[in-house]
């Protein structure tokens, strides 16, 4: 199976469009676009009936001493974690591509309760639900797709990395706003084959 994006080359920079956050003409971050990119797969396995897919950041900071400090840079050589950007199951088996900007197109502060998406889809919680937690703009449960914003001052690059996976079984047993451990779990023992696409983004001018 193979996974490809008009939006951005394989590992190469996700345009801002594409990201919940971009550098200012007066500040280091300000809001973007945060349109989903567009994904386009083919040569799914026999027997595929729905597929389900994941973006998730493998590169964010561990502890959040250094973060967003100005005159500070977090050490590229921290111990990384996850940040989860997108749950999306039960798209149609038939379904070959997302246009861009059809499941995102702009921040919805206190999170997206409704996000588009396929036909039949159903969509989980990303991790700006945690992040915003206690925020009184921002705050609120995100659900669907919202884009890059790594800290400003990462020495590290961040990969995002967008993974499909072809599965035996129309629909999985998943309530909106279902967590990516939730989505494992119900995915378990349905997967035919998996496909990743990634790119890069930074906030920082240093790596930019």
């Amino acid at each position: 199976m193979k996974l490809r994006s008009d939006s951005f080359e394989q590992g190469k920079a996700i345009p801002a469009e594409f990201a919940f956050g971009q550098p200012g003409p007066d500040a280091p971050c300000i809001l973007s676009a945060n349109r989903n990119p567009h994904l386009a797969w083919s040569d799914a396995p026999a027997g595929t009936r729905s597929f389900a897919l994941i973006c998730v950041d493998p590169d964010v900071p561990s502890k959040p001493d250094d973060v967003n400090q100005a005159g500070r840079e977090v050490p590229a050589d921290l111990p990384r974690l996850d940040f989860v950007h997108w749950l999306l199951a039960n798209i149609p088996g038939g379904l070959g591509e997302i246009a861009a900007g059809s499941c995102s197109n702009g921040v919805t502060a206190r999170g997206k309760q409704a996000p588009a998406g396929p036909a039949g889809s159903v969509q989980g919680k990303n991790d700006y639900t945690g992040w915003f937690a206690g925020d009184a703009d921002m705050g609120g449960d995100y659900l669907g797709y919202d884009g890059p914003c790594p800290p400003f001052n990462d020495g590290l690059l961040h990969r995002y990395l967008f993974r499909l996976f072809a599965l035996d079984v129309a629909t999985l047993e998943l309530q909106p706003g279902f967590s990516m451990g939730e989505l494992h779990q119900a995915m378990r023992g349905h997967v035919l084959a998996e496909a990743v696409h990634y790119g890069s983004y930074s906030l920082n001018p240093r790596l930019r």
